[in-house]
């Protein structure tokens, strides 16, 4: 059975399919590194981006033989392609927050470029140039997160906050925990009156936290949140930032 008979129509053969998922397991690998390291654009995010462009792709280059002319109507495939970065770009800018001077979100928005250019490249049928950027992917994320933490740093930083919790759960041995894993050291611990806004029908705890140290402030945010029984946490990011 050859390829056209699979295909049911133009630019719809074996070989398209395959460019889809190439650009649908490369961005699912990027996808996966995000959500394991607790980043806003994970899984989801980063297959349907990069599955997305390379059909985008796709359809620049076949999705106009039909109405093409020799000599009367030609075809431009960059034309459609460019706007993908346009609109991936409006995306990114989605995911970068900036609160009193400190931006945060830039390593997610630029993730999600590269993860649409990986699909844009398979679906070129540019695999091996799609492989070769999501390995250096993951050079960037694992790798260069490895090396920051070795590299001769600025002066350490004094952040104040608060985080309130469920009591007697031991929440804030979990919260102490993360903070020290993220490279930060507590100089202040101090137990503050709950606001009325913030109770809940449960027995609840809000601490005064200082603390110090070279870490991501995103990283640290990251960290605490995502221990059980923290339902909120605010972070004088003005400290870190000067």
């Amino acid at each position: 059975m050859t390829t056209q008979t699979l295909a049911v129509g133009e630019g719809q053969h074996i070989k398209q399919i395959s460019e889809l998922l190439v650009a649908f397991g490369l961005s699912t690998l990027i996808g996966l590194e995000r959500q394991l390291r607790g980043k806003s654009a994970g899984l989801r995010t980063q297959a349907i981006v990069g599955t997305t462009s390379a059909l985008i792709m796709l359809v620049s280059k076949y999705g106009f033989n039909d109405v093409l002319t020799p000599g009367r109507i030609v075809l431009d495939p960059s034309r459609v392609v460019a706007q993908v970065v346009s609109g991936v770009g409006f995306l990114g800018a989605g995911l970068i927050l900036t609160r009193q001077g400190t931006v945060r979100g830039l390593t997610t928005a630029a993730a999600v470029w590269e993860t649409a250019a990986i699909g844009m490249a398979a679906g070129a049928g540019l695999p091996i140039l799609a492989l070769v950027v999501t390995a250096l992917h993951f050079v960037v994320g694992v790798g260069y997160t490895a090396l920051i933490q070795r590299l001769p740093t600025a002066d350490s930083v004094d952040v104040r906050g608060s985080v309130h919790y469920a009591d007697g759960r031991g929440v804030l041995r979990a919260v102490l925990a993360e903070v020290t894993r993220a490279g930060w050291a507590v100089h202040h611990l101090g137990q503050e009156e709950v606001p009325a806004d913030q109770r809940s029908a449960g027995p609840s705890v809000r601490v005064a936290l200082g603390l110090s140290g070279t870490g991501a402030l995103d990283e640290l945010l990251t960290a605490i949140g995502r221990v059980d029984g923290v339902t909120s946490i605010e972070l004088d990011v003005a400290a870190a930032a000067e």
